[in-house]
């Protein structure tokens, strides 16, 4: 079974613009579909609720690793966390990181989610299959959202 996922999408942006959009906490809320209780900080918790239609219940949250400007971005969570009657604070959570590149067009953004094997047995293929096509629709939300 996979242990991770990996995305990778060229972006017709500068890597400062790409860094913003995925390092300011409104406008990751804006193209994830999340409102953030505030910025994100390494080492602290953030937290906010999802936007996405259907999904209104469920609550963010990801403890910020590394923020290392303009290049590195990650994260971890509980992937695919989506029941509001199952506690998942016990669960190991995933790694998410964000690496920018820069290219002659602009940018090439790889987002890489990975720990699954972690997770209970009844839950990872949910959570990976869940997850990999969320994170093909989130590639294509940010390069939407900061490409002119």
């Amino acid at each position: 079974m996979a242990n991770r996922i990996e995305k990778t999408i060229e972006i017709n942006a500068t890597v400062d613009r790409v860094w913003r959009a995925l390092t300011d906490h409104n406008e990751f809320g804006t193209w994830f579909r999340v409102k953030l209780d505030g910025p994100f900080v390494p080492g602290e918790v953030s937290r906010g609720r999802i936007t996405y239609p259907g999904f209104e219940h469920v609550k963010w949250e990801a403890t910020i690793k590394k923020m290392e400007p303009p290049r590195y971005f990650s994260y971890t969570w509980h992937p695919y966390a989506v029941d509001p009657g199952t506690d998942y604070s016990a669960e190991p959570p995933t790694l998410v990181e964000f690496r920018l590149e820069p290219t002659p067009k602009g940018t090439r953004l790889t987002v890489v989610e990975s720990g699954f094997d972690a997770l209970p047995p009844h839950r990872r293929p949910d959570a990976l299959r869940m997850n990999e096509g969320g994170w093909a629709a989130q590639m294509r939300n940010v390069k939407t959202h900061v490409e002119p």
